[in-house]
Formats: C-alpha cells, sequence, structure tokens
C-alpha cells in the first residue's frame, strides 16, 4: 500500500499561493515534493497560456515545451475529457505503451528530459478550470491505482483554491482599474481569451468618442486595426518570457485623431497563466489628453528635458510601460528617469506626481 500523499500541505500553500501570487511556484514545490513528484505545473486548461507557476526541477523541460512549439500540440490535452469526468488523468488512459514508444510528444519531447509518467489532478470551481500536471522521471515509475485514488479525493475538495484565487484576482484588477480612474486614464481588462471583462467609466464614456466594444471585444472601425490590436493582444499574451508592453495601435474613429490603445501586463494583476486579467488596455484621447507644458516643470524642478517629458506622460496616468515606448527608450531607462523625476520633485508614486502636477496644467 502507497504512503498517503502530505495534501494538507499542498491545500495550504495553495491557499497561500492564492493570498499571495509570488508564492506559487514555491507551491508547486510543495505539491512535488509531497506527492513524491520529480516536479509540478499548474495549466489553465482553457488559457494554454505560456506562463505557468511551475518547480525549478522542470525549468529546461519547459523551455523546450514553449520554445518546441509542443505548447501548441501537447498531447496530453486530449485527457481532459477524463480529467473533467473523474478528477484524475493519466497517459494510460489514452494510450497503450506501444502507442508510447512511436509517439513524438513522448520520444521527441519528454524522453530527452528524462520525463514520462504524469498524473493530472483537476482543480476546478464555476467556469475556472485548471490541471495540477505531476511529473514522474522514467525511473520513478508511474502513480499505483492506490495514489491515483488519494489524487482523485484531493480533486473533490481543491475547487475552493480556484475560487479563492479567481476572486482575489478578480479585486486586483479591479484595483488596478480604479487607480486609473483615480489620474482619469481610461483602461479596459482583459481576459486570457482577448475578451473585454471589464472597464473603468473613463473608458466607458469613450464609447461616445469613437470606442467600439463589438460583443465582448474591443476593435475599430478600421478592420487593419482590429486585426493589430488582437496581434499585439496575443504577442502580449503569448511572449514567453511575457513583454510588459506592446507598441501602440491607433484604432481610427469616425470624427477627430484616432484613439491609441497602449496594451500592457501589470505584474501584480496579470502574475501568471491563472490570473483571471491578463493585460490591461490603457486608452489615449488626444483630443481631449492634457499634459503640463514641458518647459514649466523644467524650470520649476530642475528636470532634463528627457525628464520632463517623461513626467508630463506620467501625469496623464499612463503607466510605464507605455511611455517607454511612446519615448522609444527601454523600460529600465524609463525607471531611471522615473526615479530622477520622484527625487526631483518630492513624490514617490504616480499618484503623487499626478496630485503635484495638476497644477501645471494649462487652463482651460
Amino acid at each position: 500500500m502507497s504512503t498517503a500523499f502530505d495534501f494538507a500541505a499542498i491545500e495550504a500553500s495553495l491557499v497561500e499561493a492564492a493570498l499571495d501570487p509570488t508564492r506559487w511556484d514555491e507551491a508547486m514545490e510543495r505539491a512535488a515534493k509531497s506527492t513524491r513528484s520529480f516536479g509540478a505545473l499548474l495549466f489553465d486548461i482553457q488559457g494554454h497560456l505560456p506562463i505557468l507557476p511551475r518547480t525549478r526541477s522542470v525549468a529546461r523541460s519547459f523551455d523546450a515545451y514553449v520554445s518546441g512549439g509542443w505548447i501548441e500540440r501537447d498531447e496530453r490535452f486530449r485527457l481532459v475529457p477524463f480529467l473533467r469526468a473523474r478528477g484524475v488523468a493519466t497517459d494510460e488512459d489514452l494510450l497503450t505503451s506501444d502507442d508510447v514508444a512511436r509517439h513524438p510528444y513522448f520520444q521527441e519531447f519528454l524522453a530527452p528530459c528524462g520525463l514520462r509518467w504524469c498524473a493530472l489532478v483537476k482543480i476546478a470551481a464555476g467556469d475556472e478550470f485548471w490541471s495540477l500536471s505531476l511529473q514522474r522521471s522514467v525511473e520513478q515509475g508511474p502513480f499505483s491505482p492506490e495514489e491515483l485514488q488519494q489524487l482523485m479525493a484531493f480533486s473533490h475538495r481543491a475547487g475552493s483554491v480556484a475560487a479563492l484565487a479567481t476572486m482575489l484576482g478578480m479585486a486586483r484588477a479591479g484595483a488596478a482599474l480604479d487607480a486609473f480612474t483615480a489620474s482619469g486614464t481610461a483602461a479596459i481588462m482583459i481576459g486570457k481569451d482577448g475578451s473585454v471583462l471589464g472597464m473603468n467609466r473613463a473608458a466607458e464614456s469613450l464609447q461616445a468618442h469613437g470606442l467600439v466594444v463589438n460583443g465582448r471585444h474591443v476593435s475599430s472601425i478600421d478592420k487593419s486595426a482590429t486585426d493589430a490590436l488582437n496581434r499585439a493582444l496575443q504577442a502580449l499574451l503569448r511572449n514567453q518570457p511575457s513583454a510588459r508592453s506592446v507598441p501602440p495601435i491607433a484604432l481610427r474613429r469616425t470624427q477627430g485623431r484616432p484613439l491609441m490603445a497602449y496594451p500592457v501586463r501589470l505584474p501584480h494583476v496579470s502574475y501568471n497563466s491563472l490570473a483571471p486579467c491578463q493585460a490591461i488596455i490603457i486608452l489615449v484621447d488626444p483630443d481631449t489628453q492634457r499634459q503640463p507644458p514641458d518647459i514649466h516643470l523644467r524650470t520649476t524642478f530642475a528636470l532634463t528635458g528627457a525628464e520632463a517629458r517623461l513626467a508630463s506622460m506620467m501625469s496623464a496616468g499612463e503607466p510605464l510601460e507605455a511611455v517607454a515606448d511612446r519615448c522609444r527608450i527601454s523600460y529600465q531607462t524609463a525607471r531611471n528617469e522615473l526615479k530622477a523625476v520622484f527625487a526631483k520633485t518630492g513624490t514617490h508614486r504616480q499618484t503623487e506626481l499626478v496630485s503635484l502636477l495638476a497644477r501645471f496644467l494649462p487652463k482651460q
């Protein structure tokens, strides 16, 4: 009889990760150790996105999984019906030993990494459907029937973790929207499939000024701009390691200059593929956006030209990633300039800077 797995430790680490997203990889380390596995990963079954919680032991194999394109043709996604029905699935539910011996997924991808056996464990709540993938090496051998029974029982009680993490993830995204609202910046939350999860009032008001939300997707009256925005979102969501932002997209409208859409990933909101909100689109209306004149900032605070330009843009509520793109500088250079701006203006965060620089806005 197999020794019982330490599911209490796994549950505790998963709850801690739901509360603090920086601890998801740590939770995977605990899951692997407690189930005597070589490694562990947590997949969003419906997302197929590359920023997954995982153990250090599978770093090399995961890089090959993404770079080799196996993430788009993972044979184990065929196990989803078994996983959905029973809560646990293994390769043996679908393939014979002869199938495995001939299949490229096992021979070209897993074998060079020393991996072979796995058990997939369903963690589901409502529309959220995750798979805890427990990996074992060739030498370790497969999970026993007794171990699979234990994992099946664990699956039945693990759904609350998915529900908690989803609720907190939406709360973090909502707080980010509130922060943009405070600075008068229009922002839209984007989910794992590129659809709109929500928007703040500033973004809603733009619908009367040319913003098009067609169904659950942001679009433009210009199909080429819509296609460009969709490509930008896909590039942002599927890059590994993920980029923080992509170049802005001009969304043409019937009147006025185009709206500028800046898709960005915010680390505290879109921390990995499990987060409900995977990106935020910052919208800038060049016909109404006001910024303090650079010359005033240079004179008052002894800012350099580059620092004054960056401060002016930041005062409009734009995120640093978007400002760096517009200024055609690296994110690190922008960070260094912002630190100098904070030091010279006596502020410590963007909200303080916005409040301070509001007095320099041109009168209307």
